[in-house]
């Protein structure tokens, strides 16, 4: 992840901090990362019954998830260098105040368009947020104590994956004051704004490095070809893809692959590219990054298909929705544990093995719904939700850290870096991509679930060839 910096003061360490000053500081910067993966995963939970008040229909279901995690993921490095260049404090309190005010546009929003966009704003603002933490808590932590920091963000985060979408649909389902879906946004202005008073008082000045480079024309680039290509994507599902070459779905995908053709050129000749043009030619990186990007889609399209079905097809309810959800989020938080302690034994045989668990998870759900139907009982969906989320656990808990297991150690923090952008691009890619599959299926919500398991099985599939590129090991002594 990011590299570990020590304040200096004229050549000597500063005094380090109170005790108590820096797990105050750990626990605002859990509280940041915290709202970052509620806001990515509630959307899952309430996209139907935000298309039933604000209309859009599937197109609007599409975008509420792709277009945080492609704000996100486009920004993330971006943010990262911003906070080095300005101070990582400054862009702190700046990426979270404006996530707040995001976070009461969304609540507010009167309509699918002005809703999208300020979800691109919530993923831009969160993305100036989450580089900074790393950074600031080895700045504030001594580096024999800093693993019992970094110790606490599995949990954190496997309890919020849990409880994140139960108090979305517990909001929607509560209809607070008569807002419906509303609340599930509007809290962020009680939990951010706490925070964010946190941390202007807490957490520590810094001046930043001025001669730190941004390339903020990559950025652009790759932001644009994104929009073009997902918007094509979502346009085409939605209106179909009628009238020929002059249609605007594909009129978007052609100006979404032109912009991606010079965002790559930008990259070979830009000085400070997203993606270091070395870790490319890095066989065992490449492998991996291209394992993520389709292991990650596809889970995200599948969770995505999972809410829909338990919904639309089920009649379930969002907090039923979120309740039956729970033995995958057990799953992920139980395989995940386990391979922390295994990684540096086994290796890729980890990916291997989370990979065909995953297939076969999938497989088993087909089966299962293709079979019942909408007569699925909520019972009936544990054994293979709970092997999913198993899947789910050793692979994605493994993936990167195998990723970069033979990347030289200065460039460790950009592969880091990179890897966790592309999974929230692999994210926004794959929640359009296969809820496009879905609402394209003819036919009843059970025959587009089946359908939409099968892509998702047969993409996952492919992965597994890739698997024997990585490097065998991962690499010693690394912190997440």
């Amino acid at each position: 992840m990011t590299q570990i910096l020590h304040d200096t003061d004229k050549g000597r360490e500063k005094p380090p901090l109170p005790a108590r000053t820096r797990w105050a500081i750990l626990a605002v910067i859990l509280a940041a990362d915290v709202l970052d993966l509620l806001d990515a995963t509630i959307t899952n939970i309430a996209a139907p019954t935000i298309t039933a008040d604000l209309g859009g229909g599937p197109g609007l279901v599409q975008w509420l998830g792709a277009s945080y995690a492609l704000a996100l993921g486009v920004l993330l490095v971006p943010g990262g260098r911003l906070g080095d260049r300005y101070g990582r404090r400054r862009l702190f309190l700046l990426g979270l105040a404006g996530f707040v005010a995001a976070s009461l546009a969304c609540g507010l929003a009167p309509d699918p368009t002005t809703l999208v966009v300020a979800r691109l704003a919530q993923g831009a603002f969160g993305a100036l947020v989450i580089p900074q933490g790393f950074g600031i808590l080895g700045a504030t932590w001594p580096r024999d104590q800093i693993g019992k920091a970094f110790s606490l963000f599995g949990p954190a985060m496997g309890l919020s994956a849990v409880g994140g979408p139960i108090l979305a649909g517990f909001l929607v389902d509560a209809d607070v004051l008569g807002l419906g879906w509303r609340p599930m946004f509007l809290i962020n202005l009680l939990l951010g704004g706490a925070a964010l008073l946190a941390a202007a008082r807490l957490l520590p000045r810094d001046p930043g490095d001025r001669t730190v480079s941004v390339d903020v024309r990559g950025a652009v680039l790759l932001t644009g070809a994104l929009l073009g290509l997902l918007g094509g994507l979502i346009d085409g599902s939605a209106q179909g893809w009628t009238g020929g070459w002059t249609s605007r779905p594909l009129i978007l995908l052609a100006i979404g692959l032109a912009l991606f053709a010079a965002f790559c050129r930008r990259q070979r000749t830009a000085p400070h590219p997203l993606i270091e043009p070395t870790l490319l030619h890095n066989r065992g990186f490449a492998a991996g990054l291209a394992l993520g990007i389709v292991a990650f889609a596809a889970t995200a399209g599948l969770l995505y298909v999972l809410s829909l079905f338990l919904q639309q097809g089920l009649g379930r309810s969002p907090t039923g929705t979120a309740l039956a959800l729970i033995p995958l989020t057990i799953g992920i938080v139980i395989a995940s544990i386990a391979c922390h302690g295994l990684i540096h034994t086994h290796g890729r045989r980890l990916i291997h093995a989370g990979l065909l668990t995953l297939i076969a998870g999938c497989a088993y759900l087909t089966l299962l719904i293709h079979n019942s139907g909408t007569h699925t009982g909520t019972w009936s969906l544990v054994p293979p939700l709970l092997i999913l989320g198993i899947g789910m656990g050793t692979c994605f808990g493994t993936v990167y850290d195998i990723t970069i297991g033979d990347i030289a150690p200065a460039e460790s923090g950009s592969a880091s870096g990179s890897l966790n952008a592309v999974q929230q691009l692999a994210n926004a890619i794959g929640a359009a991509a296969v809820t496009t599959v879905y609402f394209r299926t003819t036919g009843n919500t059970t025959h587009a679930t089946t359908i939409s398991l099968i892509t998702v099985t047969a993409a996952l599939t492919l992965c597994l060839p890739l698997v024997g590129l990585l490097p065998r090991k991962a690499q010693k002594n690394e912190h997440h």
